[in-house]
């Protein structure tokens, strides 16, 4: 049975949570959670919140043994990009995206 949990328009770029998501990826939840607890990343405490999330959302059904749960899927889709502009030189300007990301954590029982 799985349990998912996701968040969205978080403003981490894609790449840079990618990073913090592939150290995860296929592991028992609570040796995530305790990977998570001591990277030093800004992604990693973002990515722990939609982890415990995704706990708690299987604590929810009986049939779930919360012990056994692993990350089986989690991957962090491209959200929409804000765009700014930053002055330049001679009036010209240049473009700045700061972009946002889809995280999503499914997790399943081994």
């Amino acid at each position: 049975m799985e349990a998912k949990a996701i968040v969205k328009y978080v403003r981490i770029s894609p790449q840079k949570a990618r990073l913090v998501v592939d150290m995860i990826r296929g592991k028992r939840a609570g040796e995530a959670e305790r990977i998570l607890t001591f990277t030093q990343k800004k992604a990693a405490g973002i990515v722990k919140k939609v982890l415990k999330s995704a706990i708690a959302n299987a604590t929810q059904n009986p049939n779930i043994d919360e012990n056994i749960l692993y990350v089986k899927e989690i991957f962090v889709g491209q959200g929409p990009s804000l765009k700014r502009w930053r002055a330049r030189a001679q009036g010209r300007a240049a473009s700045i995206k700061k972009r946002m990301s889809h995280i999503t954590v499914v997790l399943d029982e081994k």
